[in-house]
């Protein structure tokens, strides 16, 4: 099996925390501690926790766990970007590929959760 960043769901993942750094590089500096330091760190969270999903593969339990927490953190980026509309730091068009993107990130991580046989080591 390849690495985890070899993975599908980890290259989009990451794509993602990427787009979502450059993009509240225009945030409001008064945001810097508030919506951008949460909306940057719950997306490089989906990466991370993915990654030590990969390496709690010995056991069901652990590696379910871990992509629960890889799921809960991409659901909580979206959360920031939808705030960040109404806020007016992002319009709907710089936010809605980034929601996309999550949401299929998303799927991977729960047929990898109704699946985890796929990642488990034999």
């Amino acid at each position: 099996m390849a690495g985890f960043r070899d993975m599908i769901v980890y290259q989009k993942a990451f794509e993602l925390a990427v787009r979502i750094f450059k993009l509240t590089k225009t945030f409001p500096k008064e945001e810097l501690f508030g919506l951008t330091s949460q909306v940057r760190n719950s997306s490089r969270s989906t990466c991370a926790n993915f990654g030590e999903a990969y390496r709690r593969r010995r056991y069901k339990a652990h590696l379910v766990a871990k992509l629960t927490d890889s799921d809960a953190e991409n659901t909580e980026t979206q959360v920031h970007l939808d705030m960040a509309v109404p806020c007016e730091y992002a319009t709907q068009e710089q936010v809605a590929p980034l929601i996309a993107l999550s949401e299929e990130v998303g799927l991977m991580l729960n047929h990898l959760i109704e699946n985890p046989e796929k990642l488990l080591l034999k």
